[in-house]
């Protein structure tokens, strides 16, 4: 089987010990490829450092995280697009808006997001949105960009079966984690209905481990963990439902 984990920081220090060993896990365990959203400017470097120790692995995206968006979110956008220019980058990603932490720099978010919505689009590029407790603020600013071709993913997707709907009715896919295998989560019935056909599978690592490993540090080889449970949700076989999220994440990032 061959998995893509379409969401890992990777780059992060949780992973400085041991980051060598933990990628030859996943790639063992056939995850062939593993794309890095970006968390802000000072991320950046951190990121492209582990792209460049495991070329052809690891991929990274250019954007500002929601809870990174600060009074110079302008400053870090201008700086994140003029390294578009030099380096090449396989999704616009991790952007959104997170009312969960803060809500101070709501304004600020929305603006950020649009922001960057309009320069994936000018660009051809995939996003990866974080919603974190702010689906209607993010269907909000989606909606302004109806019928414009825009794709991507709602990552780590935790919201009702109506949101669901309407994000693949949009053409967006859900990003799928170690979530699914929470107990009371109530994705899978989510997901049931949803069906692999529009999911795409992720860990978020180093945080959100599927059970049994859930409190300790995800990381990518676990995606095994969630295609397992994926397809025990949706009645088929582990090799169909891993079949069918590596075609929907290569078509997606165009890998």
């Amino acid at each position: 089987m061959q998995f893509i984990d379409t969401h890992t920081h990777l780059y992060l220090p949780e992973f400085d010990t041991d980051r060598d060993e933990a990628v030859h896990r996943a790639v063992s365990d056939g995850i062939e490829k593993m794309l890095m959203p970006n968390i802000d400017i000072l991320s950046v470097e951190a990121m492209l450092s582990v792209e460049n120790r495991y070329p052809g692995i690891c991929y990274p995206m250019s954007g500002l995280h929601p809870t990174s968006v600060r009074e110079d979110y302008s400053d870090q956008l201008d700086k994140l697009e003029e390294l578009f220019l030099k380096h090449r980058f396989i999704a616009i990603g991790e952007i959104g808006i997170d009312l969960y932490w803060d809500k101070t720099f709501l304004k600020e978010q929305i603006v950020a997001f649009r922001r960057q919505i309009v320069f994936a689009l000018e660009n051809e590029m995939a996003v990866a949105i974080h919603s974190r407790d702010s689906f209607p603020e993010v269907f909000s600013v989606l909606d302004e960009f109806e019928g414009k071709g825009l794709k991507g993913v709602l990552h780590a997707f935790t919201g009702t079966l109506s949101d669901a709907e309407k994000a693949t009715g949009m053409g967006l896919k859900l990003g799928i984690g170690g979530i699914l295998t929470f107990k009371n989560s109530g994705l899978d019935k989510i997901v049931q209905v949803i069906g692999p056909e529009n999911i795409i599978l992720e860990t978020d690592s180093p945080y959100l481990a599927p059970v049994p490993y859930r409190g300790k540090r995800n990381e990518s080889s676990y995606i095994c963990i969630i295609n397992k449970k994926l397809a025990e949700i949706c009645g088929i076989s582990e090799e169909e439902a891993a079949s069918i999220t590596y075609a929907n994440s290569t078509s997606l990032f165009n890998l």
